[in-house]
């Protein structure tokens, strides 16, 4: 796995570890509420869009969430996407950040995000062929961009259950149009530092 992913996993997970012991034992005045950072980290199911290119990934993010008190809570989300099974045809990784929009329903968050930034093809078998020319490309990177939504689901204090599908769109040369449209499904846990109403 790529070094920066794992160290990012790893603080994703001490994170979450050590929220759990720290922040359950004190009390968030209002102020320190008007922002709600949380992590999470869960395994993904990749379609890539070319051919039946398939992928087994790991997806790890922060979110900081606004207004958490209120009905429609808008955040800024930064995620990371790495494959660790790159199936037979392509595999991809990509670095997202955007905006999140959230809403309450109970024990129940449901969102929908925007998100872009960047993100690299990995081709296999040594390498894909460009439409109609003798050209084998190895790798490309490109902008990505992604839309999705999602739901996360509290059972115990801060923690939820995140279950996400993402739609995202890459630049690839080796597709007549020139892009790939690859879809996700991501089913991972949640923290939550200081939710607010969320919980309640």
């Amino acid at each position: 796995m790529h070094f920066a992913l794992r160290r990012f996993i790893l603080f994703t997970l001490c994170a979450v570890a050590g929220g759990v012991t720290s922040v359950s034992a004190q009390s968030f005045s209002t102020a320190s509420r008007r922002v709600t950072p949380s992590v999470f980290v869960g395994v993904t199911g990749v379609s890539t869009g070319l051919d039946s290119g398939r992928n087994l990934s790991i997806t790890a993010g922060v979110d900081l969430a606004f207004r958490p008190d209120s009905q429609w809570q808008p955040a800024l989300e930064y995620r990371a996407m790495y494959a660790v099974d790159k199936g037979g045809v392509d595999s991809l990784k990509n670095n997202l950040g955007g905006v999140k929009v959230s809403g309450h329903y109970s024990h129940i968050r449901p969102y929908v995000d925007l998100l872009a930034g960047r993100g690299e093809t990995t081709y296999a078998n040594g390498g894909y062929q460009v439409p109609n020319k003798l050209v084998f490309y190895t790798q490309s990177a490109s902008n990505v961009f992604s839309f999705g939504g999602g739901a996360d689901v509290f059972a115990i204090g801060n923690l939820a259950l995140k279950l996400d599908l993402q739609m995202q769109r890459y630049s690839s040369p080796v597709t007549v149009s020139g892009s790939l449209y690859s879809e996700t499904g991501t089913v991972g846990l949640v923290y939550v530092f200081h939710p607010g109403r969320t919980t309640q």
